[in-house]
């Protein structure tokens, strides 16, 4: 999946605007464990993401979460694919921030910072610097000095311009585009830190009681999310501002199929702070696995 070929599969996917992406289905099983059940299909494709999360089994020497995704013929509903989904899910959420990054970070934006030393953050860093090619340098920052040194390397051994970043501070007032990836349920960053024309992309949060900037850094952004439905059910970083009367709904501006087709405007100044939030939809992973089966000429 070249991060140019899945960012427009991903595109063609929002403006079509022709899936049906029915809400996440949750099942707590006996004991801790949750099965959880991600379906989308549109004319052309049909899948389901499986997910289990289970807690205890890192004692057994095995992933907490552990993904699949099954892509079905459409018409016949025979089954296709088997794909690995937590691969999946890594590459389609860092192509939809890089995306939505395209229409919201400034054109001329060269540092990028990553928050986060996850499984996540290699990815983000390279799909934001495949799809904006001014970013020629990037940090990053983890509360484990020792995995982002590891990040710092699979990125360097990609061909990016990499380090690790030892002030978070410090390294938000100096990067023009933020990707945050994180577990945290604190803010890390804080709005106070944020220098005109930033663009903050979050992406780890999606829980109601998870937070990877604080209220004023939402308060100072022109905001743009995954869909509605999700953000603004799910995201801490929105629905706590919201109900604590910092912000109303009308700050967030647009979901991302707006944005891609025109019907609102990204950035509309170089000094705007932008923030695109996400907690991911189904449907990115219909359009990635189809893409997986059926590449791009």
């Amino acid at each position: 999946m070249p991060w140019a070929d899945l960012a427009d599969a991903l595109e063609d996917a929002f403006i079509a605007a022709d899936a049906h992406v029915p809400l996440r289905h949750a099942h707590h099983l006996q004991g801790d464990g949750s099965l959880l059940l991600m379906p989308a299909w549109s004319p052309e494709a049909l899948g389901v993401k499986l997910v289990t999360v289970m807690p205890g089994a890192a004692a057994r020497g095995a992933g907490t979460v552990q993904a699949s995704y099954l892509l079905l013929d459409r018409h016949s509903g025979a089954p296709i694919a088997l794909i690995d989904g937590e691969a999946l899910t890594l590459r389609r959420t860092a192509a939809a921030s890089a995306l939505a990054a395209q229409h919201l970070a400034r054109p001329d934006a060269e540092r990028l910072l990553v928050v986060g030393a996850g499984r996540l953050a290699p990815w983000m860093a390279q799909a934001h610097v495949a799809l904006q090619p001014d970013l020629t340098h990037v940090e990053v920052w983890g509360r484990n000095a020792d995995a982002a040194e590891d990040v710092v390397e699979a990125l360097r051994e990609e061909g990016i311009d990499a380090e690790v970043a030892l002030d978070l501070r410090a390294a938000v007032e100096r990067a023009d585009l933020i990707s945050c990836a994180t577990t945290a349920r604190e803010p890390l960053l804080r709005g106070a830190w944020l220098r005109d024309g930033t663009h903050l992309d979050l992406v780890g949060g999606f829980r109601r009681d998870m937070r990877e900037a604080d209220d004023d850094a939402i308060r100072r952004s022109r905001v743009v999310v995954d869909t509605f439905a999700g953000a603004l059910s799910e995201a801490g970083d929105l629905t706590q501002p919201i109900e604590r009367g910092v912000i109303t709904r009308e700050h967030v501006v647009a979901e991302l199929a707006q944005l891609l087709r025109g019907d609102v405007r990204g950035r509309t100044r170089a000094d705007e702070i932008t923030l695109f939030k996400s907690v991911g939809t189904a449907l990115e992973d219909l359009a990635a696995a189809a893409l997986v089966v059926s590449p791009r000429a």
